[in-house]
């Protein structure tokens, strides 16, 4: 199927992935040392295979945090912006291909519906750019009339948009638009022939309003990789389950059943206030030779987790990375990062 606008799907060859790296003034603070840790390993596993981009306040720190994988630095770039948190996903810009043309859409991030000040990373993608970090033959599409966040979009690549209601029509989002008039500037923004809305699920402890990339996931053009909870106490069976519904009515691009693939519900895992973090699954990433997935300090439903999601992918190696620190602030380890089409970065 030809589509003069295309958002790539996450499987799309890749040229860089890109973290915004913790510092003092952002959220981590609290646990700085504990989450650049966590980051650190985040880097490693991709600087060991791909490019990465760094977005910091402090190149020369970050470089001595990572100086264990300098033999990789060829893959590194550092870039110095200011920002005020991490969530890549979230800031990063939206690569598509518009008649052709490599282009980014920057739109507008307002701290997942004015939760949290964004001022410094609403700009980062125009920082890139200012930089030359991005091919002189890459455009940046200005589209700051629209709030919309990388993690509320799964692309199958052929037309389809998977999404969830609750954050697409929150009110502190794009609330001039109706349902009908966001499914409107979607399809003629991304080419998009048909969106499939959620409209269950959550996680308990998401800042997101149910962003998409926590609850089911893309694996490939046919396959959903979703969140499952088995326990009928758990504060999330009944969303979940009336999602795992949902999914099933849903037919691929080709009008077939969807390939479902359940994911556990990871165990309950709380702060220090005894409020219940974010752990999902889902929010694993799809690089070029691996799947980067977070696990959480549980051997027993990591390696469940694990091996659900290697039905998705045979051909990719599952590298599983302790992410319990991401969740302290209720994101994880998809939420750090965003990728970047092959020949947009060099």
């Amino acid at each position: 199927m030809a589509h003069s606008i295309l958002l790539p799907p996450e499987w799309y060859p890749q040229s860089v992935i890109q973290l915004t790296w913790p510092h003092p003034e952002s959220d981590w603070c609290y646990m700085l040392e504990e989450v650049t840790a966590c980051y650190m390993n985040v880097a490693a596993e991709i600087l060991k295979r791909q490019k990465l981009i760094i977005v910091c306040h402090n190149a020369a720190v970050v470089k001595h945090v990572l100086k264990e994988y300098e033999s990789f630095f060829s893959n590194l770039t550092l870039v110095e912006l200011p920002t005020n948190d991490t969530w890549a996903r979230d800031h990063g810009g939206i690569s598509v291909f518009h008649n052709g043309k490599k282009c980014i859409y920057d739109f507008t991030f307002n701290g997942w519906g004015l939760k949290f000040a964004s001022n410094f990373d609403n700009q980062i993608t125009r920082g890139l750019f200012s930089k030359h970090i991005f091919n002189d033959d890459v455009e940046l599409d200005n589209r700051k009339d629209f709030v919309l966040e990388g993690g509320a979009l799964e692309s199958d690549g052929k037309g389809t948009l998977l999404t969830t209601t609750e954050c697409l029509l929150s009110p502190n989002r794009n609330s001039y638009l109706s349902k009908d008039g966001i499914e409107d500037y979607l399809k003629e923004t991304f080419g998009f022939d048909r969106i499939l809305w959620l409209d269950h699920g959550y996680l308990a402890g998401d800042d997101t309003d149910s962003h998409i990339d926590t609850l089911a996931r893309y694996c490939d053009e046919h396959t959903i990789a979703y969140i499952k909870c088995d326990d009928k106490n758990d504060e999330h069976y009944g969303a979940l389950a009336k999602m795992e519904e949902q999914l099933k009515t849903f037919s691929d691009y080709k009008g077939k059943p969807y390939n479902l693939i359940a994911l556990p519900m990871a165990k309950a895992v709380y702060d220090e206030d005894n409020e219940r973090l974010p752990a999902t699954y889902a929010n694993f990433l799809i690089m070029n030779n691996v799947v980067l997935m977070p696990f959480y300090n549980d051997a027993e439903t990591d390696e469940e987790a694990r091996a659900q999601l290697q039905m998705a992918f045979p051909e990719k190696d599952i590298v599983g990375i302790d992410c319990s620190p991401l969740i302290r602030q209720h994101g994880s380890l998809h939420c750090i990062t965003m990728q970047y089409p092959e020949n947009f970065i060099d």
